[in-house]
């Protein structure tokens, strides 16, 4: 059997080199009908379909032969899957010039873009995956339209009266403690650098839902401007306001927020060059005086490339999709989970 099934892909290799695709292909089919896992059968099905200029179909055969390679490859192996990925990528690029020569880019909304860019695989799909509550039917929004929040214009408009008390704060160094402390009475899991680590520090003005009374004495301006905005109000732990510090260099790590009823607004203070946001597929660099609203519970990481030191005002809000009376039922069953278990549902960003 193995020896005619030989004999069949010889045939069918002399009959392609004649310019017989038709015949090469049947010849082939009656192979793989046999033994359909055959990679050298498939990778020839793949290389006769792309000479009779049948790619879409001659990209099936290669995805195949890709599939039932062993893992890793033998040596004599792997010419033969080089070009199997190459033939791939150059439909792929090909399928993706003719997608945007449809639609220039210039010419669609953001999200039809992303839509264009996850079909194409050029980013994964990135959800909410909150680590302790997830509030379902909720959209999946990397970053939202600032426009979109009608306090955000009065909110920059008072960037520089904020900026000012923070040039205050930093005066003292010792008022900047890491935003990740580090317990000693519970287990040590966060295994990246910035535990403990004054690279990323903060300022608290509210912290587990509660007023640093002492922190929004030294920057009554700032207090008074968020007490305005629509915190999370959670009591005992949400929300948190903050001056989020991120020295040159520092890279916060991929990780998720906690709950998907918030999102996380930055409005930068001090951005001294390239420091960037990636949520999910979309990456933002921060621009003084422009708010930025994002759901943490989408991947995300931040970096500050620039030589000195990053500076924004974050706090939290209630997602605007969560009608009033969802709000209440949420404080009082995070509220519950709180007392029941003295653990809180919520932390940090």
């Amino acid at each position: 059997m193995t020896s005619s099934l030989e004999a069949q892909k010889q045939a069918a290799a002399e009959k392609a080199r004649g310019g017989h695709f038709a015949e090469a292909e049947s010849l082939l089919a009656g192979v793989l009908t046999a033994a359909p896992r055959d990679f050298g059968a498939l990778m020839l099905m793949g290389d006769v379909l792309h000479a009779a200029g049948a790619t879409r179909r001659a990209s099936k055969f290669y995805n195949g032969a890709l599939r039932v390679a062993p893992d890793p490859p033998p040596a004599a192996l792997r010419p033969a899957l080089d070009h199997a990925r190459q033939r791939l990528g150059d439909y792929h690029a090909a399928y993706a010039s003719a997608l945007d020569a449809s639609a220039p880019q210039a010419g669609r909304t953001a999200r039809v873009q992303q839509s264009v860019d996850l079909m194409l695989g050029r980013h994964p799909v990135y959800l909410q995956e909150p680590r302790t509550y997830y509030f379902p039917g909720l959209p999946q929004i990397q970053f939202y339209d600032r426009r979109d929040f009608g306090w955000t214009p009065a909110l920059e408009a008072q960037t520089a009266i904020i900026r000012n008390e923070l040039l205050g704060v930093m005066q003292d160094a010792a008022a900047l403690k890491p935003y990740l402390e580090r317990s000693d009475t519970e287990p040590h899991l966060q295994d990246h650098r910035l535990v403990g680590n004054a690279d990323w520090s903060a300022f608290f003005l509210w912290k587990d839902g509660a007023r640093v009374e002492e922190n929004c004495a030294r920057c009554p301006a700032t207090a008074a401007i968020v007490e305005a905005l629509p915190l999370d109000r959670l009591p005992g732990q949400a929300p948190s306001v903050l001056f989020s510090v991120l020295k040159p260099g520092a890279h916060i790590p991929p990780h998720h927020g906690m709950i998907n009823t918030r999102l996380i607004c930055h409005l930068p203070l001090i951005v001294p060059g390239r420091a960037w946001l990636r949520v999910g597929s979309q990456t933002h660099v921060w621009r003084e005086g422009e708010l930025v609203v994002f759901d943490d519970t989408i991947e995300h990481e931040a970096k500050n490339e620039a030589a000195e030191t990053r500076v924004v005002l974050l706090f939290d809000i209630w997602r605007p999709e969560i009608t009033a009376e969802e709000r209440e039922d949420v404080v009082r069953l995070l509220t519950a989970v709180k007392d029941y278990t003295g653990e809180a549902v919520v932390e940090g960003t």
